[in-house]
């Protein structure tokens, strides 16, 4: 593509009423296709750009391998002829439970090029969890990965009567299922692609969720078209090569199973960004796959910010070296925030720029080298953390949106920045704030409808198109909207104060020792806290006092370790009235995970599990002292 200027955007149109902003919408840069669908994005880019490099497969060595345009399009005709081959027919569901691989994305596109819908399952699911959306999208076949996820779905399989096909990446289905395409007329698929319009089913993403069983949200190639055209448009700093910089690409590794890894990489392909798949967030090979690839952008959740934050101080701190990384932090934060307001003067500045080769060069090296931009969504990053990567010479692009609005509803604009918000309506969305303060949606990148099992179909869930979101927020007076809370997680003490737990956790984390946070005080007298300990910055704290020696449970109740805990409950309590602050906090020895039932694939707390798996914790702080810290 050619090199572009940056533009700036155009502001959201707004509505007032009694003095506050009670709607806002921005009109879409992009039209609305009239006809064809997604399926159709793999052959228009072979057309227009065939030699063009839009994926880096990663070998098994760990050397990347280039796919042009051309060929991502010849591989996906062809596997589509297989599931022809197979038997599938127009409006079959396609479930897929797998990692971030080229498979997934490749089986995708071809699904679409069939006529399909497909179903993605997150590999870690349970097998109540994955009978559960076979079943309920009435799925008639299913990939997995391996082995692993074959077991899980065949000792289900008795209860899914329906599902014909139980295929395995790695026992070479992909392969199978092009021998079993070569007789298939290559105007199969052509009449196959003609069948699907703009409002056709693309996919059925479940809803993690917190509680109950999940829902079935049905997004039509007209959501994606809505969502990914226009963020192409809004972000062209991210999507688009400037002048004097490298062309953009980025490494996807979270999870295609969620909506917003998989906006991303339909997104890529669409605007001909070359994109990598790493299978894993966590770890070293995640960091490794970075170091090779050399993105210049990313699309994460704030854990990945927060989790090289937090090394990078726990390294500084380990080579004497804490004072002055914190003195960077600071410059960094501050040039952030400056950049909204008068912008930054001579003296930071040049503080800046002397701590640019002393610090911040060292957290873009750990994100690739390359990265300028990141684009944050799936929970709040937090207004310092934004305002540091934005000193360090990284912009952060927070967004906001849910499965129902096909990731994105708003997003930071370019050259507009606002720390503590998740930016402007995205182009052709309209946000409102509801007499509660209840945010409601709007527009071409809300879905169809809740998908009826018994019906076959997506139900509407709005005769007047709005969506209520569930989650609480206020838009200031130029648009932005900042969320404040969840309507169900607001908690109500017994003296009547409502508390909204989300700011105050985000500080928490922010912390280098603090891993995960959950503020607690529902019906209670005051404010608590659960509190569990990152593990590197713990395992930083111990090596600095000669502690490695002593267990986890004791050093839950060491002073020294409570009194920098309660340093850090301090500073997030001057976020909030004397009626909402922390009063005590508990210290937990073991982490919440996925696989303990406590969070959610997308790294969401589930707050009722949690709440009853503690209690006995809980109780604790409102009866006696303990191990909690106290004001």
């Amino acid at each position: 593509m050619s090199a572009v200027v940056p533009v700036a955007p155009v502001p959201p149109r707004t509505l007032v009423v009694d003095g506050r902003v009670r709607e806002a919408y921005v009109p879409p840069l992009v039209a609305r296709p009239q006809r064809g669908s997604l399926a159709d994005l793999p052959y228009e880019n072979a057309r227009e750009a065939h030699d063009t490099v839009v994926i880096s497969r990663k070998r098994a060595d760990g050397t990347w391998e280039e796919v042009t345009a051309g060929r991502f399009a010849a591989e996906v005709h062809s596997v589509a002829k297989g599931l022809i081959a197979e038997g599938l027919q127009p409006g079959d569901r396609l479930a897929i439970m797998a990692r971030t691989t080229y498979e997934w994305t490749l089986l995708d596109f071809a699904a679409w090029a069939a006529g399909l819908v497909t179903v993605p399952v997150y590999p870690t699911s349970s097998a109540f969890q994955t009978r559960w959306i076979l079943q309920d999208s009435g799925a008639v076949a299913c990939a997995v990965e391996g082995m692993e996820q074959a077991r899980v779905v065949s000792a289900e399989r008795r209860q899914i009567p329906g599902l014909v096909h139980l295929w395995v990446f790695d026992t070479g289905v992909i392969d199978k299922l092009r021998r079993a395409g070569a007789h298939v007329p290559d105007e199969a698929v052509t009449a196959r692609r003609g069948l699907l319009t703009p409002d056709t089913i693309a996919t059925l993403i479940y809803t993690s969720g917190t509680t109950g069983r999940p829902k079935g949200c049905a997004l039509t190639h007209a959501n994606f078209y809505a969502e990914v055209d226009n963020a192409v448009e809004l972000l062209h700093p991210v999507f688009r090569t400037l002048i004097g910089k490298e062309p953009p690409s980025t490494v996807l590794f979270l999870p295609l199973a969620h909506v917003f890894g998989r906006m991303v990489a339909i997104g890529c392909l669409r605007a001909r960004v070359r994109i990598g798949h790493a299978p894993s967030i966590d770890g070293d090979e995640l960091l490794d796959d970075l170091a090779a690839f050399r993105p210049t952008f990313l699309v994460a959740i704030p854990y990945l910010l927060e989790k090289v934050f937090n090394s990078a101080r726990a390294s500084a701190e380990r080579m004497g070296r804490a004072a002055s990384f914190d003195r960077a932090s600071n410059v960094a934060r501050r040039y952030g925030e400056a950049r909204e307001s008068e912008g930054p003067s001579f003296s930071l500045k040049a503080a800046r720029a002397v701590y640019d080769q002393l610090v911040y060069r060292r957290i873009r090296a750990a994100l690739g080298g390359q990265v300028r931009h990141v684009i944050c969504g799936g929970s709040p990053l937090g207004q310092r953390l934004s305002a540091f990567y934005a000193g360090a010479g990284i912009e952060v692009y927070e967004g906001y949106g849910l499965t129902e609005t096909t990731a994105a509803a708003t997003i930071t604009p370019p050259q507009a920045a606002r720390t503590g918000t998740v930016g402007w309506p995205l182009p052709g969305t309209a946000v409102r704030i509801a007499d509660d303060g209840e945010v409601w949606l709007k527009g071409g990148v809300v879905f169809a409808g809740y998908w009826d099992a018994q019906q076959g179909a997506a139900l509407p869930y709005t005769a007047d198109g709005w969506f209520p979101t569930g989650d609480l927020g206020e838009l200031d007076q130029e648009g932005y909207l900042r969320i404040t809370g969840r309507k169900k997680e607001i908690i109500v003490t017994s003296a009547g104060k409502n508390v909204a737990p989300a700011p105050l956790e985000d500080w928490l984390r922010a912390h280098p020792l603090i891993g995960q946070a959950v503020v607690v005080g529902d019906r209670r007298p005051y404010v608590t806290a659960l509190l569990v300990l990152d593990h590197d910055g713990l395992a930083h704290w111990r090596r600095m006092r000669q502690l490695d020696h002593v267990a986890l449970r004791d050093l839950a109740t060491d002073p020294d370790l409570l009194a920098a805990l309660q340093r850090a409950v301090d500073e997030a309590n001057r976020l909030v009235s004397r009626a909402e602050e922390i009063r005590r906090f508990h210290v937990l020895t073991r982490e919440f995970s996925e696989r303990s039932g406590h969070l959610t694939p997308s790294k969401k707390l589930k707050r009722r599990a949690i709440l009853r798996d503690f209690s006995r914790e809980i109780d604790a702080m409102y009866r006696e002292e303990g191990a909690a810290g106290r004001l």
